[in-house]
């Protein structure tokens, strides 16, 4: 892993919405990257009965996800077992954790 990735990975979370975790299982550390896959430009605001569009832009401006192109997981910065996948990235870790347990203990 580059020297200054974990630093840049951590750097505006509530931004990104990027985080870790260490599984208490395996002991593996996963890192988490939500990826925004084109959500709508306002998320929240006053819904105008009249136009049915929503107005206003509190709520938009931390939106907890990164463009594809703007991800630090990348085999190029030492990550391996890259995966996108749908659902919670917690209930994956776990599903990853109980697989992993499998096949190192027969």
């Amino acid at each position: 892993m580059k020297n200054n990735l974990l630093q840049r990975f951590l750097c505006k979370t509530e931004d990104t919405g990027r985080f870790i975790v260490q599984s208490k299982i395996t002991g593996i550390i996963y890192f988490v990257e939500p990826i925004d896959n084109g959500k709508p430009d306002k998320l929240w605001g006053d819904l105008d009965p009249a136009t049915k569009k929503i107005t206003g832009d509190y709520g938009n401006s931390r939106r907890g996800a990164v463009k594809k192109e703007e991800s630090l997981i990348l085999k190029e910065n030492g990550f391996k077992n890259i995966s996108i996948f749908r659902g919670s990235p917690l209930g994956e870790i776990d599903r990853r954790d109980h697989e992993y347990e499998l096949l190192n203990n027969p």
